[in-house]
């Protein structure tokens, strides 16, 4: 059995247009774009990373536009909300911030900590969650940076099936444990994890399925420290009858994925290694600047550039 899942590595939602994504997460959120490249799979679509100054797993939002796709409906088989951590005491400064830029939001609690819940341009349902969590390279240069910036990813919201064996996967599988309940929501927690250690998983009674499109969300990705790992969680995996892609080579990291309707409650989950990383054909300095794109597209550049928007940086 491999060593525990050390926690998130990245979430991938569908929006809208990749302008305005870029200037919500980057002006209002004050995330740092660390990528620009496109979905290799769909290559005429851009791929965007937002995470902190360096996109270290755990940080990660990503984003796939559609701007003609009709708006999606949460539900069964995807993530229902995405949080992410901020400084203790810094609510009430985000609640100013975003109501600035005409965002409603709302107040509420979980787990004893104060919760700003709001949706994003494309209707992605986010969340701030006030914690004790601390990160060394969240970003603070952006075109408009927070007084506290965001942290890290946290417990994203997993609707889940009472009579599912998803919590066994994290337990008996990940080497998650929980943390306590509140209402219907049970925390599971990676033990020794430094970021984004958290997931909740909402036990509701049978409900409608969602439907992909824009606001919603595509699938979570879970970290594999190295290849060796990912490869041990693979045959763990399919050892326990869970069907696993082989792996795909992401450039920034290497990818497998699972879909189970009893193990994964029909969530996309995916297990993604921390390395390469995004310093492989960017400095740090530049990152996210410029279109990169892996070398079995390289000879179609002209005709990708052509067909993705021209996107401009958020102005201080």
């Amino acid at each position: 059995m491999p060593p525990s899942l050390p926690g998130l590595h990245h979430i991938t939602a569908l929006s809208g247009a990749a302008q305005d994504t870029l200037n919500f997460y980057a002006d209002v959120l004050g995330l740092r774009l660390v990528k620009r490249t496109v979905n290799f799979d769909d290559p005429m679509t851009h791929h965007l990373y937002y995470g902190d100054a360096v996109g270290r797993p755990g940080t990660l939002l990503t984003f796939f536009p559609w701007p003609q796709a009709q708006p999606g409906r949460p539900g069964a088989g995807m993530v229902q909300a995405l949080s992410f951590g901020i400084p203790a005491g810094t609510l009430d400064d985000w609640a100013d911030r975003l109501e600035a830029a005409d965002v409603a939001i709302q107040r509420a609690e979980r787990f004893g900590a104060p919760v700003l819940s709001f949706g994003d341009p494309s209707g992605l349902s986010l969340e701030l969650v006030a914690t004790d969590a601390s990160n060394d390279t969240a970003w603070t240069e952006g075109p408009n940076p927070p007084e506290a910036p965001l942290q890290s990813l946290h417990a994203p919201t997993l609707p889940v099936f009472p009579d599912d064996r998803t919590p066994d996967l994290f337990t008996d599988l990940f080497g998650w444990e929980p943390v306590g309940t509140d209402g219907d929501r049970l925390r599971l927690q990676a033990p020794d994890a430094p970021l984004a250690p958290a997931v909740d998983l909402l036990r509701r009674d049978r409900h409608p399925s969602g439907r992909m499109g824009q606001g919603t969300v595509h699938h979570i990705a879970f970290r594999a420290r190295n290849a060796d790992e990912q490869a041990q969680w693979q045959a763990a995996l399919r050892d326990r009858g869970v069907q696993v892609t082989e792996v795909k080579d992401r450039r920034y990291f290497q990818s497998i994925y699972f879909r189970d309707p009893d193990w994964t409650s029909g969530l996309l989950f995916e297990i993604a290694t921390d390395g390469p990383g995004f310093l492989i054909d960017e400095d740090e300095n530049t990152l996210g600047e410029t279109l990169q794109l892996p070398s079995s597209l390289s000879n179609r550049r002209d005709e990708i550039e052509a067909a993705l928007p021209t996107l401009v940086p958020p102005r201080p």
